[in-house]
């Protein structure tokens, strides 16, 4: 475990922690334990360190190739949902608070809209002008690429709005602090500063990941009539998101210029998806991670109250 003193080199093999940008915060997650640091409307940072049982522990064929990214990422949205909340709800004032069932109400209709707009939508453009292409491959590159687009569009879109534009700057601030944990390095802004704020584990590569592999995968099936490609897409929509979170993986420890290079696509959409942090954020970030760490003395530095 790294601890935060001046000098140090690379930890060797270091826990593959993650997180997420969240309002007015980060949440770091490591094994078995969550980490929600938010800056509250008086300034101070308050740091919420919450155990979990990972589901994977439980039945060891859970944790099988691709199966384990399934897994890993219904966890990610159950345990990034919760956190969601207690940032907002921690920003905002007791009668605005949200409860459970808002929360669960907004998420459903949120995935509803984008399994249609990126899962629907581009199989059935590409079914009215399956007379121009030549063959059922390319009907199906065409499909993942305007899936692609649809997916930079909209990111492009929201990172232009003034409130999501400051959740990204926590983004950039939870891959800064996650470097400079992985660094070896002091965890204080000074350090963290010097750092990237892209990271090959974000979910921003994820999802381009998913986008390339449905392509490869979906290819595979030909171009049977809209409803079975719609359930096919459905279907087969673990099974993508398993193969892409392998690679995921592979990128976050590999060395491979063949891996590195295979992953510079994602590196550059993240471009979009995070901001650069300013000292504030980055004190965020990193009492998020010291919490995990149990490094009192970065949590002090960093001006963060356990509560």
């Amino acid at each position: 475990m790294a601890k935060s003193g001046v000098g140090q080199t690379a930890v060797p093999n270091p826990v593959a922690y993650g997180g997420q940008a969240l309002i007015e915060g980060v949440m770091m997650r490591g094994p078995g334990r969550v980490a929600m640091a938010i800056r509250r409307p008086d300034g101070q940072i308050s740091v919420r360190v919450e155990e979990y049982r990972p589901v994977q522990n439980r039945w060891p064929w859970l944790r099988l190739f691709v199966v384990r990214g399934v897994v890993a990422l219904v966890e990610s949205l159950v345990l990034g949902i919760n956190a969601l909340m207690y940032s907002a709800n921690q920003t905002l004032d007791e009668d605005e608070q949200l409860s459970g069932g808002q929360m669960t109400a907004t998420v459903v209709i949120a995935l509803a809209i984008a399994l249609f707009v990126f899962a629907v939508f581009p199989t059935w453009v590409v079914g009215l002008l399956r007379p121009h292409f030549g063959s059922a491959v390319a009907a199906n590159v065409v499909e993942g690429l305007i899936r692609t687009a649809l997916l930079l569009g909209y990111l492009w879109g929201i990172s232009r709005t003034p409130d999501v534009r400051r959740v990204l700057e926590y983004h950039g601030a939870e891959h800064k602090s996650i470097h400079t944990y992985e660094d070896g390095a002091a965890l204080t802004v000074a350090e963290a500063r010097q750092r990237s704020r892209r990271h090959p584990r974000c979910g921003t590569s994820f999802l381009l990941v998913v986008a390339i592999v449905g392509i490869i995968i979906f290819a595979f099936f030909g171009w049977p009539v809209l409803w079975e490609r719609i359930l096919l897409r459905l279907v087969l929509l673990p099974v993508v998101a398993g193969v892409a979170y392998e690679f995921i993986r592979l990128a976050g420890r590999s060395h491979s210029p063949l891996v590195r290079w295979a992953s510079w696509p994602g590196l550059a959409l993240q471009g979009l998806t995070t901001r650069e942090p300013d000292d504030q954020e980055l004190e965020v970030g990193l009492a998020a991670l010291a919490a995990l760490l149990e490094d009192k003395a970065a949590l002090e530095w960093n001006g963060a109250e356990v509560i």
